[in-house]
């Protein structure tokens, strides 16, 4: 199981700037597979091998500025603050040497969303009771602070303030997401895992089964490309038998899928019982601690990054 895990690490160690096939690029080699399926493949496999310094920043300082970035963003209420944030991520974004075409690519379904949010804050069916506060939450309207609505046809209208509210709410939530990314695209799950491990660890005094939570979470994580590829592959099956997923009705689209779900989720099982047994063969929960190959130590520079971190963030909140 060790060597299964290590697998990605080590490949991405033996050879940083490789490409490396993944499954998204058999994928789009495929005829006939839907263009979605291989996005969703693409957007699984998101680590990045590397060795900038944000790539070599341990794992638990990034999940820990992760967060107090993300409150950070919550609590400042000024366009320059989060200016300042907008700055801050991109920065790392540029030191870990993300591609700018794949951190916001992935963005894509969030602009939608995002583009509905900036148009109900900026248009009003009622303008005249729409100005100042009034739903729209206290963050600054920029240079349209004080502008009135205007009213368009009757008592439609534009709302210049809740324009540049939205915007703002917008951004913040990009802005998170950003973030969330460039940490997923330079930390590898075994790392992830080993810094939940730690995190758990001091619940080990109420008694808690740490060790099979972080297992738990590893495997979950595992299993998630896997399942993607044998959705990506069964589906591509039943398109070469004539399976058509995109025609008809509501009723027919559902049941096209049924020759899909069914083989999937009993090869799943098969997986989830073959992967249990080879546990189990090798004596797993037959010790009561665990042993993990690499304990990675929190040396002086990971001190000094996280004070650094959690002072801009601080600073950003407190004076911005």
């Amino acid at each position: 199981m060790r060597i299964i895990l290590l697998r990605e690490d080590a490949a991405a160690k033996a050879a940083p700037n490789a490409q490396f096939p993944n499954a998204a690029s058999v994928l789009f080699a495929k005829p006939g597979m839907m263009w979605h399926t291989a996005i969703m493949q693409l957007s699984l496999n998101t680590y990045i091998p590397g060795s900038t310094a944000v790539h070599r920043c341990d794992a638990r300082v990034k999940l820990v500025l992760l967060l107090a970035y993300s409150v950070t963003l919550f609590l400042v209420g000024a366009w320059a603050g989060i200016l300042v944030c907008a700055v801050l991520c991109l920065v790392m974004a540029a030191v870990a040497k993300v591609p700018p075409r794949r951190l916001f690519g992935l963005l894509l379904p969030l602009y939608v969303i995002l583009a509905l949010t900036i148009v109900f804050n900026g248009f009003s069916f009622d303008v005249f009771r729409a100005g100042g506060q009034y739903g729209l939450g206290a963050v600054s309207s920029g240079v349209f602070t004080g502008w009135q609505p205007v009213a368009l046809v009757g008592t439609f209208g534009f709302v210049p303030e809740g324009f540049m509210r939205g915007c703002f709410y917008a951004l913040r939530i990009i802005l998170l997401v950003c973030a969330s990314l460039v940490v997923s695209f330079t930390t590898t799950s075994t790392e992830l895992i080993n810094a939940l491990y730690d995190f758990l660890r001091p619940l080990r005094v109420f008694h808690a089964p740490v060790e099979d939570i972080a297992m738990i979470v590893s495997v979950a994580l595992r299993f998630i490309p896997l399942t993607a590829e044998e959705l990506a592959r069964i589906q591509a099956a039943q398109k070469s038998r004539g399976a058509a997923f995109d025609e008809g009705g509501l009723a027919a689209r559902i049941a096209a899928w049924q020759p899909v779900l069914i083989p999937m989720f009993v090869g799943l099982f098969r997986r989830a019982e073959n992967l249990a047994t080879a546990m189990e063969s090798r004596c797993y929960a037959m010790s009561p601690k665990r042993t993990r190959l690499s304990r990675p130590s929190f040396t002086p520079l990971s001190f000094a990054t996280l004070a650094l971190g959690l002072a801009l963030c601080a600073a950003t909140a407190v004076l911005l």
